[in-house]
């Protein structure tokens, strides 16, 4: 498949409903949206999957602590799109353990922990009935603290009790899982649109929203397009949008903005997700992630511009003290090798703090605000996504008036992942691409499922094209796939969303060299083109010095 920019081609065409924001929910409305007849464009300023929807823990989770706030239902929905998740996209979804240790000093929860466990057990009870029988996931277990250290040995040793093991899912590239529903859109007749930002919204009638006015933010081109209904899906940014909408500034409606902060180091523990308690409260995780630790996620109410949002010095900081004051392996400042933040959008439950805030979605037809042909959505998780952009499809279709295909989209494999058994999969891409390092059959073939043979061809055709480019086997030709076939425009889009080559931070010179020059043949950049998105790429893997 080659993705192509609507932008670039629209002509006066009229759709049904036009999705603003290309997140994770974004993606997911366009395809529940096409997958049902609807025909749709969907339009992002940016990057698709460049803001909240990367700045994840890669996983893809229940919410084991939601339990505490009781939201049965919320952890209910969660369990059952984990598992269709790791259905639908079998490549790019896997099994995880953790690793929960109980210390005495947390004597006072230990029952409370018991309970909350045997309850997400058994809320998950579908969580054998997957396609894939290597994505079933066992029941927890309770293991001794001897043993604990023995699987952990960077835990701390003084006062451990024992330990909960349970499994939850992860998901190796949030950034291609997230590009693989818009893919899956594509399929069935979505338009869609990078770089392509909502500057004004198209009223004909009083009360009623006709459309949007979107520029081109690579030309500058602006163009029209009508919809019967819009769909603001910009996460973070739903209120900015909402505002445009309703021409006036108006309160962050019914969301609140956490930030969230991640850190990458070289490998601090062994394959466990860590889940630790910290001694203010809340909990942080120590992930397996790509032969390194992937360290986070913080929780704090954020309340300044989102557009100017970056992640601060103090706040990586808080991260490497939560890790010195609750693991025995303590890190340093230098220790970081890749840090990303972002900011979660949370419906407003008046919580005391965003960490408790619920991570429940809230789906809002904005004719109570006096505006017709408007649907903001506000709130929710990755995981829940696909079952979130199905409750939006039933309200357009009751919005339309206008009878609906049968949602299929829990059932079939996302563009890409037509994977029935991981294994056999594997087994066939090592023997067909036996001439490529095991190293990079196992990343290529996992992060691009079937549409690997696209890359292994590339890489066969120009040698130059088959570089090694990282640690797990990346080649020079994902960049060239990058750029020819899924739209991306930037140093950035190349390296931190469509491969991995820039989210381990740094990948060394030649690598970056080797990059950019393809980059510029491909895209036509100047020498001034090159050193700005090189020297764009080079602030990114800037560790903030205040």
């Amino acid at each position: 498949m080659i993705l192509k920019r609507y932008i670039e081609t629209g002509r006066n065409d009229e759709f049904d409903a036009i999705i603003v924001g290309g997140g994770i929910t974004g993606a997911a409305v366009a395809y529940a949206a096409a997958n049902r007849g609807l025909r749709i464009v969907l339009l992002e300023k940016k990057d698709f999957g460049g803001a909240t929807s990367a700045a994840t823990s890669k996983l893809i989770h229940g919410g084991l602590r939601y339990l505490a706030n009781m939201e049965l239902k919320l952890v209910r929905e969660s369990l059952h799109e984990r598992r269709v998740l790791g259905n639908i996209a079998p490549n790019f979804v896997y099994p995880v353990p953790f690793l929960l240790p109980s210390y005495i000093s947390w004597k006072g929860n230990m029952w409370k922990m018991g309970i909350g466990m045997y309850l997400y057990d058994w809320l998950s009870f579908d969580k054998a009935k997957t396609w894939d029988k290597t994505k079933r996931l066992p029941n927890h277990r309770i293991i001794n603290g001897s043993k604990a250290i023995e699987m952990e040995p960077g835990l701390i040793k003084d006062k451990l009790r024992n330990a909960t093991i349970f499994y939850d899912y992860q998901s190796i590239f949030p950034e291609r899982l997230t590009l693989a529903f818009i893919k899956s859109a594509v399929e069935y007749g979505a338009q869609v649109s990078n770089y392509s930002e909502v500057v004004s919204f198209i009223s004909e009638t009083k009360g009623k929203l006709d459309g949007v006015m979107v520029k081109d933010t690579r030309s500058g081109k602006t163009i029209q397009i009508k919809g019967k209904l819009i769909i603001n899906c910009a996460g973070t940014w739903a209120d900015k949008v909402l505002s445009l909408a309703l021409n006036k500034e108006i309160e962050s409606h019914k969301m609140i903005r956490s930030e969230g902060i991640h850190v990458i180091t070289d490998k601090i523990a062994n394959n466990h997700v860590v889940s630790l308690m910290r001694k203010e409260g809340g909990h942080m995780m120590i992930m397996p992630w790509r032969g390194h630790t992937l360290i986070g996620t913080t929780d704090k109410v954020y309340t300044g511009d989102p557009d100017k949002y970056s992640v601060s010095k103090e706040s990586l900081l808080e991260v490497l003290d939560a890790v010195n004051q609750n693991f025995g392996h303590k890190i340093g400042y230098s220790d970081i090798k890749f840090a990303y933040g972002g900011l979660r959008p949370l419906v407003d439950n008046k919580s005391e703090n965003s960490y408790a805030a619920s991570r429940k979605y809230e789906i809002y037809d904005n004719a109570e605000d006096g505006v017709e042909g408007l649907i903001t959505v506000e709130g929710g998780k990755y995981t829940t996504s696909r079952h979130l952009a199905q409750s939006v499809i039933e309200l357009v279709g009751r919005k339309l008036n206008t009878k609906l295909n049968d949602s299929l989209t829990y059932k079939l494999y996302l563009s890409g992942c037509e994977i029935r058994d991981m294994n056999e999969f594997m087994k066939k891409q090592h023997l067909q691409y036996s001439d490529f390092s095991k190293e990079t059959v196992e990343y290529v073939s996992r992060n691009y499922g079937t549409e690997s043979t696209h890359v292994f061809e590339l890489a066969r055709t120009n040698p130059a094209w088959n570089k090694v480019l990282t640690h797990d086997g990346e080649l020079l030709a994902e960049v060239v796939y990058a750029i020819k076939s899924e739209m991306a425009l930037t140093l950035k889009d190349i390296m931190l969303r469509r491969t991995g080559t820039g989210t381990l931070g740094h990948p060394g010179d030649e690598a970056m060299i080797a990059i950019l020059d393809v980059a510029s043949e491909l895209l036509g950049w100047d020498q001034v083109k090159q050193q700005q998105e090189l020297d764009s790429m080079l602030r990114t893997f800037q560790l903030p010095v205040a």
